[in-house]
């Protein structure tokens, strides 16, 4: 299909409130296959549609917070303060500057050490849960947020398991190179242990495909297996390698405001408009 008529497409693609918040969070035990990207642009695709988005970075790199140009350094409120020291989430949110309606819970260097304070806190894996579901109960009907995603960091420890415990969804990237899928098997054993112990609404919603490139066999070869693993959770559009994409965090923005018209704001439009449309199972 010709960019022009793809891009005609998603425009005219309407996309409504679901029934329920959904709560994703963005997972993958390997580093490096665009788990960050993903969760600023899709969280910045849906707010663009008009709904209500909220970005919860909980990784301590605080990646997200900065491709959101989230003020966040030391003396900022951030996570830290809603999971370690039990902080209202209303008090650390701050709203895109570039898209109306993405809000986002930023990431300071004091989540580096939240791992080891974690450990003697009381209730340790549910306290993003619980901050969450007060804000939403809190909320009124125009401040309540429609998606929240939460994008976390690539190790499986406290900060993560509390981002699996609060979340209802999975949503995994997986780029479309030879290791794609090492470590997959690990992620989705673990996120059985959740569901078993911790959360049994637990399940993987949705993969994307990312870093694509259509030139080569390889990115082929990789999507078919992935798609023949996953048949129902695999997002029909993929993410192509892009230049674009990985400029525009340098420049504080998602890849949608820094360049609008390119293809990688496009394809995150689509797999925006695809997650929205798919019914949660």
């Amino acid at each position: 299909m010709r960019e022009n008529e793809r891009r005609r497409r998603v425009e005219q693609t309407q996309i409504h409130r679901p029934a329920v918040p959904r709560v994703m969070t963005v997972a993958n035990q390997k580093g490096g296959v665009g788990k960050t990207t993903t969760t600023v642009n899709i969280a910045a695709a849906l707010a663009q549609a008009g709904l209500r988005v909220l970005v919860i970075d909980i990784d301590p790199q605080g990646n997200a917070s900065t491709a959101l140009g989230i003020d966040h350094h030391a003396d900022v409120p951030s996570i830290y303060d809603v999971v370690v020291e039990g902080a209202a989430l209303a008090t650390v949110v701050q709203e895109c500057p570039d898209v109306p309606g993405l809000w986002c819970a930023p990431a300071t260097i004091d989540l580096a050490g939240a791992e080891i304070e974690l450990v003697s806190l009381v209730a340790r894996e549910s306290r993003l849960k619980r901050a969450i579901d007060a804000f939403q109960q809190d909320a009124g009907p125009d401040q309540l947020f429609d998606y929240v995603l939460v994008d976390c960091p690539p190790s499986l420890g406290l900060l993560t398991v509390n981002a699996f415990v609060a979340a209802t969804e999975v949503f995994i990237p997986i780029q479309c190179e030879y290791y794609a899928l090492e470590g997959l098997s690990q992620l989705l054993t673990n996120i059985e242990l959740i569901r078993a112990h911790l959360n049994p609404t637990l399940h993987v919603s949705t993969i994307l495909m990312t870093m694509y490139d259509a030139r080569t066999r390889l990115s082929s070869q990789v999507a078919d297996e992935v798609r023949a693993h996953f048949p129902n959770e695999v997002l029909k559009v993929s993410v192509p390698r892009s230049v674009r994409i990985s400029e525009a965090p340098s420049h504080g923005q998602t890849v949608l405001t820094y360049d609008p018209s390119s293809s990688g704001a496009l394809s995150y439009l689509e797999a925006a408009k695809e997650l929205a449309l798919r019914a949660s199972s």
